[in-house]
């Protein structure tokens, strides 16, 4: 397994012991470690590292840490490292480790994917037949309940900078499906959503900001059962395709307090375990076609 370094762990090429790393060298084996940073040397944390043997199995997997650093403890061999991020191009390093001692790759430099640059400026209709609104809850802190939203409508103005781009999303609060019929007829009832007196739910972005290669956050405020409270999107831009239009993608994840919008109904187990959590996954997989570039088109 992979684990991180300290921020103190050279970066410099060659083989020296395990003194300055968190995890020892093993008695059988040695370690290996480097860095990953984007084209203008800044640390790129979330990298996704994989180290591969000879015979191409892969033997170790993680992600850099918030420094950009990763190591390994393997046995002594010839070994091949992948490092890849959203946004990024592929980086592939080989490296020998020997027994007893620490193999050090140094820099992995990751240059931007230019198939990932942001979407053509314009205004985007967001595609109700290939876009998902869906919700995840916990249920008596045991399974989890799934569900989504089947009526939506939005709007995304895609603005020069990207930085000053606006989506505004509406949903149909009655539409909440979890595939249970009771379920959600509980849903729509005033202990949860209410959605005889606030029949909408919206989402209208603040903010666009940038945290590196395809990946964005997206500020904004959500009103859900007649209050409006600051929610943040974690964005991964998943790039453009022409088909029946100009079409871009995105995968947007949050999560949601039920007491930021007095969404406070509550029923305890005799252990006081609650039988719906607190908290609330939202996920939206969004399709969205350019406006006047074509027409929705179901497959």
């Amino acid at each position: 397994m992979l684990r991180f370094l300290r921020r103190s762990e050279r970066t410099g090429r060659g083989t020296e012991t395990g003194r300055h790393a968190m995890m020892p060298i093993p008695l059988t084996g040695g370690l290996l470690s480097g860095q990953v940073r984007d084209a203008e040397g800044r640390p790129l944390p979330g990298a996704e590292i994989s180290v591969f043997d000879r015979s191409s199995r892969r033997v170790a997997h993680s992600d850099s840490d918030p420094f950009g650093f990763f190591a390994a403890a393997v046995v002594p061999g010839e070994y091949r490292v992948r490092a890849e991020a959203g946004g990024y191009q592929t980086v592939h390093e080989a490296v020998e480790v020997e027994w007893g001692k620490h193999a050090q790759i140094g820099q992995l430099t990751l240059q931007p994917d230019e198939t990932a640059q942001p979407p053509t400026p314009g205004i985007y209709d967001i595609d109700e037949d290939h876009t998902t609104i869906s919700f995840v809850a916990r249920h008596i802190a045991m399974s989890r309940v799934y569900g989504q939203f089947n009526v939506f409508q939005g709007q995304i103005q895609v603005a020069e900078p990207f930085e000053d781009s606006y989506v505004q999303v509406v949903i149909d609060a009655a539409s909440v499906d979890t595939n249970v019929e009771v379920r959600d007829n509980h849903l729509r009832s005033p202990d949860f959503l209410d959605v005889e007196r606030f029949p909408q739910i919206r989402f209208s972005s603040t903010r666009f900001s940038r945290r590196g290669g395809n990946r964005w956050v997206v500020d904004g405020e959500l009103t859900l059962h007649g209050l409006t409270s600051d929610v943040q999107l974690e964005t991964t831009f998943l790039g453009m395709q022409e088909w029946a239009g100009i079409r871009t993608g995105a995968v947007a994840t949050t999560e949601l307090h039920r007491e930021h919008f007095t969404l406070n109904w509550q029923q305890m187990l005799a252990r006081g375990l609650p039988v719906v959590g607190s908290t609330i996954d939202i996920r939206l997989d969004v399709q969205a076609i350019l406006k006047g570039s074509g027409t929705h088109r179901t497959q």
